[in-house]
Order: C-alpha cells, then structure tokens, then sequence
C-alpha cells in the first residue's frame, strides 16, 4: 500500500468527523456568515484548535470575498490549499553521521516509532545504532530489542536504573568506531517528575555535543495524535528542554481528531506520522496528501 492509500486509509475517521459535514456545507453554496460560522465549528471539533481554527476562517473569508466566490468547488478549492500552506512542506533532512534523539511521555508509541524509524533508514542504505537510553521504565530496552533485530540493527543498552548518559555514551563510542550513519536515541518520559527527566535530557545532549560535535544533531518528539490539544502542551515542555526539530505523530489511524496536525504545525513542523502497528506503519508525512485525506 502506497503512501496516499495508507494516509487515507489512517485518516478515515478524521474524515468522518469532518470531511462530509464540510463537503454538505459547501455543496450548499451560501457563502454568508452562517457558512464561516458553520465551518469553524466543524473544524474546531476535529481538534484544530481555536487559533489555527480563527487563522483558517480568517483566510479563506478573505480569498473568497477578495474573488467573489460563489462555486462550492473553488470554495473547497480554496479551503485545501490554506490547510497545506498551514501544514507547509519541509522534510526530515540530515548528514551522517547524524544522531536522533526521540522524546516524548510514555504511552505514545515512542519505542516501537524508534524501531520503525530504524527500518526507515536502514531501507534507505543507512548503517543504524540504537541506544536504549529509557532505563527508568520497566522492559524499555527489551521492547527495543525485539524492534532493534526486526529492523536489523545494533543496539547498545545498559540495566534497569542506570545512567541513561552512559548509555548514549557508549552507543557514541560504537557509532564512532563503525562510521555508523545514524544513532537513534530512545529516552524516558515521566513528565510527573519533569525537574528531572528534563534534566536528564539535558545532559544526554550536552554528551552528545561533547562526544560527538561533528555529528548531525535532530531532535524529534513523538506524539500520540488521540490526545488532541494535550499534544500542544507537551510540545511547549519538550521543546524548552531540547529545542524539538519535529513532530512524529503517531495513533492516527485511532482517533477523529486528526486535525492536530494542523495545529502542531504551526509549533513544529510534522516529519512522520503512524497509521498502524506494522514496521512499515510509519510515512513521511506530506501536507497534500493529508489534506486529501480529511477533506
């Protein structure tokens, strides 16, 4: 299954929720105050968020008074080609050696994205090391092994409660001394205790810098799309500790409330999305075919 058909096929109930109640809506063709009204209510349930939801209304209000619309089609038209300017069109690029550090709270899916990030890159003819840095939650490390042989690629870890800085450490040493292309980095994500997890983030960077300055440096957060707003919160955190380079965001294939997308976008842009619990589950993200999908 391609790209379109899995982006399509992980949006169906975003689509659902509301992709047909705004086709009904345009089909009508009156384009009056009700109609934006009508319009920002269907987007504001699909957990666009009120402020992108307002930039959105606000735009296409403009557009189509600016030219006089009157068609549903150009309507709709127009309506698309907001969202994907909003999502926009940057990609994940890098030099090897790169290293990629992945965060995120437990629960989103942040070990298995990992192992399918691992098989990603491996497809693409790159040389991959993990370092199973979350030593704090319970068979962290083992769920990363069984992900680390499924995509064929080493996998440095350490025991239950230990330094999760010593972890990165020796994976860089590795890395180093096979001119590994990519080090893919899993941390912890206990924002109960956010004084010092965020420090420890810190200071898996500040090795990183030290061990590795010439080293390529990407920091992605990886977010459970069904979680809505809650997303935009732990972006804030995270991207104040790490500085975040991009989203991936996964779960979409579960929930209604897609949208989100739209609002992260205008935080970090989105690099990869989840549609599913398979390897290969994971795609680049691509703002056209996303809209294509909703709408």
């Amino acid at each position: 299954m391609g790209f379109i058909s899995k982006i399509i096929e992980g949006l169906k109930k975003t689509k659902q929720s509301i992709g047909f109640k705004l086709k009904q809506l345009f089909k009508q063709g009156i384009f009056g105050e009700d109609f934006y009204d009508d319009v920002e209510a269907i987007l504001l349930s699909a957990d666009i968020g009120a402020e992108t939801t307002f930039e959105i209304i606000d735009n296409l209000r403009d557009r189509m008074t600016q030219d006089r619309v009157a068609d549903p089609d150009t309507a709709e038209k127009y309506l698309k080609e907001i969202m994907v300017e909003i999502l926009g069109e940057e990609k994940l690029s890098f030099d090897s050696p790169c290293v990629i550090m992945v965060v995120g709270v437990n629960g989103v899916g942040k070990t298995t994205t990992i192992g399918k990030l691992a098989n990603i890159y491996v497809k693409q003819g790159k040389s991959v090391i993990i370092a199973a840095a979350d030593t704090f939650r319970a068979a962290a490390a083992d769920q990363l092994e069984v992900w680390a042989k499924r995509a064929n690629v080493r996998l440095v870890r350490h025991g239950e409660g230990s330094d999760p800085a010593a972890v990165v450490f020796d994976a860089l040493a590795s890395a180093k001394s096979k001119k590994t292309d990519v080090v893919l980095v899993d941390t912890a994500g206990r924002l109960h205790n956010k004084v010092n997890l965020m420090e420890e983030l810190k200071k898996i960077n500040r090795v990183i810098d030290r061990e590795y300055p010439e080293a390529d440096r990407k920091n992605l957060i990886v977010l459970d799309a069904t979680t809505g707003q809650n997303a935009l919160t732990q972006v804030k955190v995270f991207d104040e500790a790490v500085n975040l380079d991009g989203i991936i965001l996964t779960k979409l294939d579960g929930t209604a409330k897609g949208g989100v997308a739209l609002a992260l976008s205008e935080q970090v842009p989105v690099f990869y999305v989840g549609v599913g619990e398979r390897i290969d589950d994971l795609i680049e993200f691509d703002a056209n075919s996303f809209v294509e999908g909703i709408l």
